[in-house]
């Protein structure tokens, strides 16, 4: 359940964006610049990485710490067809080489939706045990580590591409379409992100941060506008970079517990990259991309933090078109179908 009346919120309203767009049939692509491939059956193999981590900087000191989560690369598998894309991936024990064992469980949620001129963005983190690396800390040789540390976080991007029609993101992040001429388009929006972070005990090394900046117990909530350029360049046959860069401002508060609780009020700039780079062809596609969200916090006293979520992946990608009976049967089992009339 969802305690947090903030959060309760963003979820209610990522559900009004998604059977909003679903019920509007006019956005379509231009069919010189995107071709859609939904009625391909895409199968992928892809190695991915995603992480949220909390960034503190400490006052009267050119230090940073940062608390990374007890993550490293999974490997994954996944299919597209239809409009819907599911992804699955798991640990491997080679690419976590400096996992810690028996750690809390960490669920990372993204969903992306990259349709003509409209693009959301949804994230649901729930972390459990952190460490700051050795070589952030003085005089150590070993990690600092927190088991009990717990960070959640949900979030929404949404922005409408004013060119949109020319330019697919889909077709760069999980090639549900193929670009086949360079666009660019500028793009507006709004963003709305929200969380949490406890420990059992003041979470930041004692003998390196000073007690005026520590805490046991943390959260956040901002709302605010941005906007943005997305470009596609395409060159070669079926080969392409694509990109996106934003820039916000949001109003909200963040609140931390020392003792007392600290509570502050005010509107921090925020940003967010995306990039994708590969080849996508009809029947075969591989490619890198990465997604980064800056999330500074509302400064109070001591307190200057940020919350940054990242996800990178390799892919692989093989595209079948089943017959017109799979497709029929599909159909009507296919979840979007209620959000997709066409």
């Amino acid at each position: 359940m969802i305690k947090n009346k903030n959060l309760l919120f963003l979820v209610f309203t990522f559900a009004f964006c998604i059977r909003g767009f679903g019920q509007n049939d006019k956005f379509q692509y231009d069919t010189s610049y995107v071709e859609s491939t939904h009625e391909a059956f895409a199968i992928r193999l892809f190695t991915s990485q995603k992480y949220t981590r909390l960034v503190q900087n400490t006052p009267d000191q050119d230090r940073t710490f940062v608390l990374k989560p007890n993550t490293g690369l999974k490997m994954g598998v996944g299919v597209s067809y239809q409009r819907l894309t599911i992804n699955v991936s798991f640990p491997v024990g080679f690419l976590y080489p400096d996992k810690q064992k028996n750690w809390p469980f960490n669920l990372d949620l993204h969903s992306h939706i990259y349709a003509p001129r409209i693009i959301i963005d949804f994230f649901g983190q729930f972390y459990g045990g952190y460490k700051i690396k050795a070589d952030d800390l003085e005089n150590s040789d070993a990690d600092y580590l927190r088991e009990d540390m717990r960070l959640s976080s949900m979030g929404m991007n949404m922005n409408y591409l004013f060119f949109g029609d020319k330019i697919s993101l889909g077709a760069a992040f999980n090639q549900t379409a193929v670009q086949k001429r360079s666009a660019f388009s500028p793009f507006i929006g709004f963003e709305i992100y929200g969380g949490k972070i406890k420990g059992d005990s003041l979470l930041l090394p004692k003998s390196q941060v000073p007690d005026a900046a520590n805490f046991d117990k943390a959260g956040y909530f901002q709302v605010g506008p941005n906007a943005g350029l997305a470009g596609s360049l395409v060159f070669g046959k079926g080969f392409f970079l694509t990109g996106t860069a934003s820039a916000n401002l949001s109003g909200g508060y963040s609140k931390w517990r020392n003792g007392e609780e600290f509570k502050k009020w005010g509107v921090v700039p925020t940003y967010y990259l995306r990039a994708f780079v590969g080849y996508n062809g009809k029947s075969f596609s591989i490619n890198g991309n990465y997604v980064y969200k800056n999330l500074n916090l509302v400064e109070g006293g001591a307190y200057d933090q940020a919350i940054n979520t990242g996800n990178y992946r390799v892919i692989l990608m093989y595209k079948l078109y089943p017959r017109d009976k799979f497709k029929k049967g599909f159909n009507k089992i296919n979840p979007l179908s209620v959000l997709f009339k066409d």
